[in-house]
């Protein structure tokens, strides 16, 4: 099969298709669903446990590196508010921060690649990877999605906690609880999303970067290998399709 090298962008998740250098050290502003598609990736901690596995799920705020050794992977990340994403933290997530091998033996194929495109975990995973689902906190729930329909517009935590009629103090605090990482963390991850939106509307990489609120090209480079461990030319080079979905 040919290796194409795409993106998905929908409104509370995102998949990626392709091949990538190894990532250095990073953490996730969202749960991930590692798989190496044609043979086995390896994890790395900072405590020096290496695990090689054919597919991890990492949830947010997890530091590791990870070597795809070349191979054809899929990297498929959930937002906050994603049901999957409440059902994954009532379940295997709220057991362990890291699960090895959550899909069963596979092969690569066309119908693989249609059930990742259609972000259908319920067909990738078993029962038992999913809990009760809880609802996240109507607030925050509005708050992210408030930041996700921002566009170009400026965030402030301070006007998103006046908006949910809570203290600035009090609105951290929640945020953290329900979604894992501080809001600082989590608007520079929604201003990663954005400048991958801004890219599939053409805009060069540098003006997708001041689109999407940074300061210039090394503000993005350096959010990219804080949470991505690659630099954005690594991740989007030979890039053969940036889908935005509906």
């Amino acid at each position: 099969m040919t290796q194409e090298k795409e993106i998905w962008l929908a409104g509370d998740r995102a998949l990626f298709l392709g091949e990538l250098p190894p990532a250095r050290l990073h953490a996730h502003a969202a749960p991930v669903l590692l798989i190496g598609l044609s043979g086995p990736i390896t994890l790395r901690f900072p405590d020096g446990r290496s695990e090689t596995c054919h597919s991890a799920l990492v949830d947010a705020d997890v530091e590791h590196e990870m070597d795809s050794g070349g191979e054809y992977m899929a990297s498929l990340y959930l937002e906050p508010d994603a049901p999957e994403t409440r059902l994954l933290k009532a379940g295997w997530l709220n057991e362990r921060p890291v699960v090895f091998d959550p899909i069963q033996p596979f092969k690569r194929s066309r119908s693989l690649t249609r059930t990742l495109q259609s972000f259908d975990l319920a067909r990738l995973l078993p029962p038992s990877a999913l809990g009760r689902r809880t609802d996240l906190d109507r607030r925050i729930a509005h708050s992210l999605n408030y930041l996700r329909n921002l566009g170009d517009l400026p965030s402030d935590r301070a006007d998103l906690a006046d908006r949910v009629r809570l203290s600035e103090s009090r609105f951290n605090h929640l945020f953290r609880a329900e979604v894992g990482i501080s809001f600082r963390r989590y608007r520079s991850w929604s201003r990663l999303r954005s400048t991958l939106y801004h890219v599939a509307k053409k805009q060069s990489l540098t003006q997708a970067a001041l689109s999407a609120g940074m300061h210039d090209s090394a503000h993005l480079s350096r959010m990219f290998r804080n949470m991505i461990g690659l630099a954005p030319t690594q991740v989007l080079r030979d890039l053969q399709g940036l889908h935005v979905l509906k």
